[in-house]
C-alpha cells in the first residue's frame, strides 16, 4: 500500500548531521505552525497538532523550537510571512506519479523552485488534479517492533482498528481509514505497543515499477527536493 515510505523518510532525517538539521527543524516546525493555525494550539484538543509535535520529538526538536512553531501558528508570535500548504503534482523518472506536499511562505518561489526540480531531473510538472486521483488519503501509523514478534505486532494492529498493515525493517506501518486514526493510535498506546508516530498520508491506487536506471534518476530526484526546505513530505505510485 505503501510508496516512497514516509517512515523510512523520518528515520533518515532523525540520523542527519548538523548541517542538515536546521533543514529539518524547519521542515518540522513549518508541520506545526500549520497544524496550530488549522486546530489551535492546545495539542490535547488538536490532533493533528499532537501528531506533528510527535514527529518533531521523534527527530530530536528542541521544546523552545516546537514551542515557538506552535505560537506562531496560533498568532502569539509574528515572525514573517504566514504558512500555508500546498501540494504539488508530477511525475518523475520512468513516469512515477508524484505528490509533492510542501509548507511555504511564498508560493511563487516554492512552486518555481519544484517544478524547476522536477524538470531538471527528467521529470515535469501536472496540472491540479492531473496526479492526485490516483491516491488515497489513509491514516499511517509506525508502531516499533522491538524485541516482540512482528507478526504478533501486526495481529495486535488489526484487532486495534487497522485496515492493513506493512512490514519495513523494524517498524509495522499500520493503515487506518482517515476517520479512524486517532482511534487506533489510541487502541494501540492502550496495547503497549510504541507508537513513534501518526499522520495522514497519499497511498497509491495502483504500483508501478521503475527499471534500474530510471530508479536511480528517481532516488537522485528524492534527495533534491528532500534537500528543499519547503518540502515536506513526497508520495508516489512505486
Amino acid at each position: 500500500m505503501s510508496g516512497h515510505s514516509h517512515w523510512a523518510g523520518i528515520k533518515q532525517r532523525k540520523g542527519v548531521n548538523d548541517a542538515k538539521r536546521a533543514n529539518v527543524f524547519t521542515k518540522y516546525g513549518r508541520l506545526i505552525t500549520i497544524a496550530a493555525k488549522e486546530g489551535g494550539g492546545k495539542p490535547e484538543m488538536n490532533f493533528k497538532l499532537k501528531m506533528a509535535i510527535d514527529q518533531a520529538r521523534y527527530v530530536n526538536m528542541p521544546k523552545e523550537t516546537i514551542e515557538r512553531a506552535i505560537k506562531k501558528g496560533t498568532g502569539e508570535l509574528k515572525d514573517g510571512a504566514e504558512i500555508e500548504e500546498i501540494i504539488y503534482e508530477g511525475y518523475g523518472p520512468g513516469n512515477v506519479a508524484m505528490l509533492i506536499k510542501t509548507a511555504t511562505d511564498n508560493r511563487n518561489r516554492t512552486g518555481s523552485e519544484v517544478r524547476s526540480i522536477l524538470t531538471k531531473a527528467g521529470g515535469k510538472p501536472a496540472a491540479e488534479g492531473g496526479v492526485k486521483f490516483m491516491f488515497k488519503l489513509v491514516g499511517n501509523i509506525a508502531v516499533s517492533v522491538g524485541d516482540r514478534d512482528p507478526y504478533e505486532v501486526e495481529m495486535a494492529a488489526i484487532e486495534a482498528g487497522a485496515e492493513d498493515t506493512l512490514y519495513e525493517g523494524d517498524i509495522v506501518v499500520v493503515y487506518t481509514k482517515i476517520e479512524d486514526l486517532q482511534k487506533v493510535k489510541e487502541n494501540l498506546d492502550k496495547a503497549g505497543l510504541t507508537v513513534e508516530g501518526a499522520d495522514l498520508v497519499y497511498a497509491p491506487v495502483q504500483k508501478t515499477e521503475l527499471d534500474a536506471d530510471s530508479k536511480i534518476d528517481y532516488e537522485k530526484l528524492l534527495e533534491k527536493l528532500d534537500e528543499n526546505d519547503d518540502v515536506q513530505e513526497i508520495y508516489d505510485n512505486l
